[in-house]
């Protein structure tokens, strides 16, 4: 008998580990450009989409290094990631395979809502082998406004055909969380490189330590 719940989820720092991936290659342009300590930079873009971050980086770096950085920034960023990581060489999150598989088992309906365009995500998910595990996929170009905006996860669950009070969003970001809740839906947190503040505790049903644990969950509630 199939699950009365349906999961969506993010897929940056949730399915892959292409935020410690992504920061990487900040750390390399940071040397390259003298940015200085890149990292704080980069966990304000974590969550967002590309208009999002663009302006993030325009407004940390064009002070020092002109008008217009975030563009070279940023299209160096991207050569140098997918240099890196395409092709399967993306890191895997852990648990992805047992969750993916627990769900597909348990007939539950499962989607994708990626702040990343929809083409990557498809790309990057048929790469690692996981895309026939997903019913859906919405990216960040579906939307006009991102995450922390429900709009995303309020497309998702439509095209996905489901309640979003009966449907888990699992998400490692602050804004993915906020939208997920405002979008009516059932958060779970799974900390990746930006730990939960007390905020994040009031708004998810739940902080995992890996989807392992998330697993381990839904096996308490079915």
């Amino acid at each position: 008998m199939a699950c009365s719940y349906s999961v969506i989820f993010d897929m940056d720092g949730v399915i892959f580990d292409s935020e410690r991936a992504c920061l990487s290659c900040w750390y390399e342009l940071g040397e390259r450009f003298g940015l200085g300590d890149v990292e704080p930079v980069f966990k304000r873009c974590i969550g967002t989409n590309n208009a999002q971050t663009h302006d993030i980086v325009e407004n940390a770096y064009a002070d020092k290094l002109g008008a217009g950085i975030a563009d070279k920034l940023l299209a160096e960023s991207s050569k140098l990631f997918h240099e890196k990581f395409d092709g399967g060489r993306l890191p895997i999150k852990s648990g992805v395979k047992e969750i993916l598989e627990y769900l597909k088992d348990k007939g539950v309906k499962v989607g994708v809502a990626s702040s990343t365009r929809k083409a990557l995500v498809i790309s990057e998910l048929t790469d690692a082998g996981f895309i026939d595990y997903f019913d859906m996929v919405v990216g960040g170009d579906a939307v006009k406004i991102s995450k922390p905006n429900p709009e995303i996860y309020t497309i998702a669950c439509r095209e996905l055909g489901v309640d979003p009070s009966e449907t888990f969003a699992i998400e490692d970001s602050y804004n993915g969380i906020r939208a997920a809740k405002a979008a009516g839906m059932r958060p779970i947190m799974v900390p990746d490189i930006i730990g939960p503040d007390d905020e994040m505790r009031e708004l998810s049903e739940v902080i995992c330590d890996d989807l392992s644990a998330v697993v381990q969950y839904f096996e308490k509630i079915k």
